[in-house]
């Protein structure tokens, strides 16, 4: 089964468009919550990020990943891709 990768985004959040830039080059399938100006879906997603409120939050098959920090930290210490895999 392939992972299910989420992401709240903004539309202009230059750190949300570079944590999809990275998914993008993987060639990851995610679903995208551009969440501008809904405060009803940002405190849906900080419910889901354990209170975190910055922009982009981003979630690996329901396990809260982080960041765009986040994202690329784990890209560097080689732990992303084994994520991003299916499972049988």
């Amino acid at each position: 089964m392939t992972p299910k990768v989420e992401i709240y985004t903004w539309s202009w959040c230059p750190f949300c468009m570079r944590a999809k830039a990275l998914l993008d080059r993987k060639g990851v399938e995610y679903q995208e919550y551009c969440i501008d100006g809904d405060d009803e879906a940002r405190e849906e997603m900080a419910k889901r990020a354990n209170g975190r409120r910055s922009l982009p939050q981003i979630f690996i098959s329901d396990r809260h990943i982080g960041g765009s920090d986040e994202l690329y930290a784990l890209n560097s210490e080689d732990k992303l891709d084994p994520m991003l895999q299916p499972s049988a």
